[in-house]
């Protein structure tokens, strides 16, 4: 794939040295959005569509400017149109219906989803999300996106012979979105399939199902596959043969234990490493991730290396997030400036 990278650096950035710096997707609903969906979800409320689109509008709005303030490179709205990342989705495709709720952990339920029907599209998932976020965003946007591996593997199927027949014609849904969003704008897109590394045996169908989602994407679109949890040297080499450009990796939470895992051979890809953790509240110091950026310098030069959290961070208090997100910027530009004065060695590479 060719390098889609330079696209995202700002015109005003002071450094000659580039790390791109972004989010995964999902950030802190406002205490005030979270309530207004209660209101428009209880029959018994006035609290109709029209009121219920102005706070998703006005939400989307803040995270947006909020991700801009904090000086992410690419930005997202932080997810405050969506619910879950498969329950959002199935509400949108032909062929699934919801028959309650299920506990995922902790006090966190998701209405988890049946095929019942030949899964279909219909209207655009995502494509209205963007196009709102990119005309109120300054910054470049990334439209994460989950994968039909995880559609299918947290989903009942009471449709296809297999879950792997299921993922390949739910691929074929999201090539559909990916087009559609293309035509609007979109040229940085992420597919999420937190599944892929609980259940790692099955990355062959992983690697079909994102063939048949990059096929006829255009040569200037961003393509990032997301994978966090579980162990990675039991997808690692393999997954380097996945059609994207960029993968984004959870790190930071277990302590870069695992950054050895992609060191031989080589990393060939670019590289979106976690270096906060999502699941503390302690906010990391700029020199502490000044740290953890190095370790990725380790693996991929740093024209290959973007610098994220480990996951989305909507579970964080949204002030935490914010300083979390705001550190990880000011600790990627310093290491840009010492890479500029050859006070960071990079590994020799062939």
């Amino acid at each position: 794939m060719s390098d889609t990278r330079e696209q995202f650096r700002p015109d005003d950035h002071d450094n000659e040295h580039f790390l791109l710096t972004t989010v995964v997707g999902s950030y802190p609903k406002p205490k005030w959005h979270d309530r207004a969906r209660e209101l428009f979800e209880d029959d018994g409320a006035d609290f109709d569509e029209e009121e219920w689109e102005e706070s998703k509008d006005d939400a989307s709005r803040l995270i947006t400017d909020e991700h801009e303030r904090a000086g992410l490179d690419v930005v997202t709205d932080g997810e405050m149109r969506r619910n879950e990342m498969v329950e959002f989705f199935a509400k949108r495709i032909d062929g699934y219906e919801f028959n309650g709720r299920v506990k995922v952990w902790g006090h966190n339920y998701f209405d988890k989803p049946s095929v019942v029907d030949e899964v279909d599209y219909g209207e655009s998932w995502l494509v209205e999300e963007y196009e709102f976020t990119s005309d109120v965003a300054d910054a470049p946007v990334k439209v994460p996106i989950t994968g039909p591996y995880t559609l299918a593997s947290w989903s009942f199927n009471e449709v296809y012979d297999s879950e792997e027949e299921l993922a390949y014609a739910l691929a074929d849904l999201v090539n559909e979105e990916i087009e559609a969003l293309v035509d609007a704008g979109a040229r940085y897109i992420q597919i999420d399939e937190p599944a892929l590394a609980t259940t790692p045996d099955d990355h062959a169908i992983v690697g079909e199902a994102l063939e048949r989602i990059a096929e006829d994407v255009p040569e200037d679109v961003r393509l990032g596959l997301h994978v966090c949890y579980g162990d990675y040297s039991r997808i690692y080499p393999e997954i380097l043969d996945f059609p994207v450009e960029e993968f984004d990796l959870e790190l930071a939470n277990g302590d870069f234990e695992q950054i050895d895992v992609f060191k031989e051979p080589e990393f060939t890809k670019d590289l979106a490493m976690g270096v906060v953790d999502i699941h503390t509240r302690e906010v990391e110091s700029v020199a502490q991730i000044k740290e953890n950026i190095k370790k990725g310098l380790e693996v991929v030069p740093p024209e290959r290396l973007t610098v994220s959290p480990d996951c989305g961070v909507k579970l964080l208090p949204r002030e935490v997030a914010y300083e979390k997100m705001a550190n990880l910027v000011e600790a990627a530009r310093e290491v840009e400036a010492d890479l500029d004065d050859g006070t960071i060695d990079v590994p020799a590479r062939e």
